[in-house]
């Protein structure tokens, strides 16, 4: 069956099923590509139901995917990943199983080494242990780190 045979939402049944499979997408995405191409209404919902049914589009495993490269990658904390997956409208189930997937070793490994880097960096431009702390806390909880468990760690590893 050519092209030219398809309907309008055959159509853009086949452009989601290449835009998820190329990469996983959360159901907000999807909605937002359907918009885009003018797709709405039932034929909106039918599309998503389809994408769901034939496994292109999973949340679960969106959020999992999502907060696994986030914090890999970017090295981002856990309240940063929770704050753009909740953006995106995950359910509180996928975004439970999604801090599943960051080990607390891996993730206390990351925050040191995160310390570590960034007091070579500032050390030499600021001499205020207490300064040098703070700048480097910031830079830290604005990744998204708990600020508990920052300033826990930067004490342990900064001299008095």
């Amino acid at each position: 069956m050519g092209k030219d045979f398809l309907t309008e939402k055959q159509r853009a049944l086949s452009k989601l099923q290449k835009y998820c499979a190329y990469q996983d997408r959360c159901h907000k995405e999807v909605r937002s590509k359907l918009l885009d191409l003018e797709i709405y209404g039932a034929d909106l919902e039918d599309i998503i139901v389809d994408l769901i049914a034939d496994n292109f589009l999973n949340e679960e495993r969106f959020a999992r995917s999502y907060a696994r490269g986030k914090f890999r990658m970017k090295q981002w904390g856990r309240f940063k990943i929770k704050q753009e997956l909740k953006f995106r409208n995950i359910s509180a189930y996928c975004l439970k199983k999604a801090m599943e997937e960051i080990d607390e070793e891996d993730y206390i490994d990351t925050l040191v080494h995160l310390i570590e880097k960034k007091k070579k960096q500032y050390e030499q431009k600021e001499k205020d242990l207490f300064k040098l702390k703070g700048k480097i806390a910031k830079y830290i909880i604005g990744k998204g780190f708990e600020s508990p468990l920052v300033w826990k760690w930067i004490n342990e590893l900064l001299p008095k």
